[in-house]
């Protein structure tokens, strides 16, 4: 299978910095939480709020929100545990839904569910690292860090440092 690095460490240092400089510039950081989808949109939603900490002085809650009982392409019964880590209120907030990959739109879709589930935030805006394209159903992110055009039969893996053991993009 032929493997290109599409970005390194340094790559997606500076991207997640612009992606952190977007929002903050369009969403008010009195009123902000972030929800990073399980697992690579969890990672990347604690990097953007530890860079508005860091240069911002905005300190941000962070969540992680595992949409897999959302999901319309599992089947039901299968054995779950629920990693949804959500220690603070959705209702009235601006809420920054995070991934790390932006495909389809159904994972997006499933989130949004799930969001449903919790209460009513005042709006939420999307977050993501690459938009790859392809989407079958109306969801556009407000902040993207790259595009990539892919064609169908190929993959993007995003792999995180405390993940991982590095940060890189490729595309399979």
């Amino acid at each position: 299978m032929d493997r290109k690095v599409f970005m390194t460490d340094g790559d997606m240092a500076r991207t997640i910095a612009r992606l952190g400089y977007s929002v903050c510039e369009k969403l008010p950081a009195d009123n902000l939480v972030i929800l990073g989808i399980y697992t690579g949109g969890a990672v990347l939603a604690r990097r953007i709020s530890d860079f508005l900490k860091k240069n911002k002085g905005f300190d941000v809650p962070v969540g992680v929100l595992d949409i897999t009982p959302f999901r319309d392409d599992l089947k039901s019964g299968a054995d779950y545990k629920d990693k949804t880590q959500i220690d603070f209120d959705v209702n009235g907030k601006n809420l920054l839904l995070v991934d790390d990959v932006l495909y389809t739109g159904r994972t997006a879709r499933s989130a949004l569910a799930a969001i449903n589930g919790l209460g009513r935030p005042k709006t939420v805006s999307l977050a993501v690292l690459i938009d790859r394209g392809h989407r079958e159903l109306p969801i556009k992110p407000d902040f993207v860090g790259k595009n990539i055009p892919t064609e169908a039969g190929q993959k993007v893996e995003v792999r995180f440092a405390e993940t991982d053991g590095k940060d890189e993009v490729e595309i399979l």
